[in-house]
C-alpha cells in the first residue's frame, strides 16, 4: 500500500516542506542530545530557559495547525489568540516534566505534518494570518516553521551552528530579518525571538 503524499505540485513548496521536515528532525536530534536535567538550563536566548524554548517550539506547531486548518476551511484564524495567551501557554508549558515537553514537540510536529500533507492543493494559496499584522498564503507556514526549527535548534545551546542550517534557508532568513515594520498584505519577516 502506497503512503499518502503531499497535495503539492509546486517544486518550491515541495522543497520547503522537505526543509521543514529536515528541520524538525534536526531540532529533535539536538533536543534528544540533552539530558532531562539540561532542560532547566539556559538557552542561548537571554533570559529564556531551554524548557521555555522547547515549549515555544511545540506550541508554535500547534498554532500553525490552527492556521492550516483554517486555510482548509477558507477561514482566517489568528496564529495566537493574543500575546498574553501565548506567553502564559509557554510559561505553563515550560513547567511540564521533561518527557511531556519532548512529547509536546513530537506530537505537535506530527499533527502539523499531517495537516500539511492533507491540505488540498487549492488551499495552499489561501490567505492566512501569520502574525498580529502579517498575512500571506498558507504556503508561508512551511517556511515559518522551517526557520523556527533550524534557528531554535541552535538556541538550545548544545552545539548546533548557523552553518548547520541549509544555505538557502540561512540566506532567506537573513533577508527576512532585514524587513521593516510589517503591514497587512506585506511579506512577513521573521525575527529570532520567542
Amino acid at each position: 500500500m502506497a503512503g499518502r503524499a503531499d497535495n503539492v505540485a509546486d517544486p518550491v513548496l515541495r522543497a520547503d516542506l522537505l526543509a521543514a521536515r529536515h528541520g524538525q528532525a534536526f531540532f529533535a536530534r539536538k533536543l534528544n542530545e540533552l539530558r532531562d536535567v539540561d532542560l532547566a538550563g539556559s538557552s542561548l536566548i537571554p533570559g529564556v530557559s531551554r524548557a521555555r524554548l522547547v515549549a515555544h517550539v511545540g506550541y508554535h506547531a500547534r498554532a500553525l495547525v490552527r492556521v492550516v486548518e483554517g486555510a482548509r476551511r477558507d477561514d482566517v484564524v489568528p496564529l495566537f489568540g493574543s500575546p498574553l495567551q501565548r506567553a502564559e501557554e509557554e510559561s505553563l508549558g515550560s513547567t511540564l516534566p521533561a518527557e511531556a515537553l519532548r512529547n509536546l514537540v513530537a506530537h505537535a510536529a506530527v499533527h502539523l505534518n499531517v495537516e500539511w500533507r492533507d491540505l488540498p492543493e487549492s488551499a495552499w494559496g489561501r490567505r492566512v494570518q501569520l502574525s498580529d499584522a502579517c498575512f500571506g498564503p498558507a504556503s508561508r507556514t512551511v517556511a515559518l516553521r522551517s526557520e523556527e526549527l533550524w534557528w531554535h535548534a541552535i538556541d538550545l545551546g548544545n552545539g548546533a551552528l548557523p552553518t548547520d542550517i541549509p544555505r538557502d534557508l540561512r540566506e532567506q532568513s537573513r533577508a527576512d530579518r532585514t524587513c521593516s515594520l510589517l503591514q497587512e498584505n506585506q511579506p512577513c519577516s521573521s525575527t529570532r525571538r520567542l
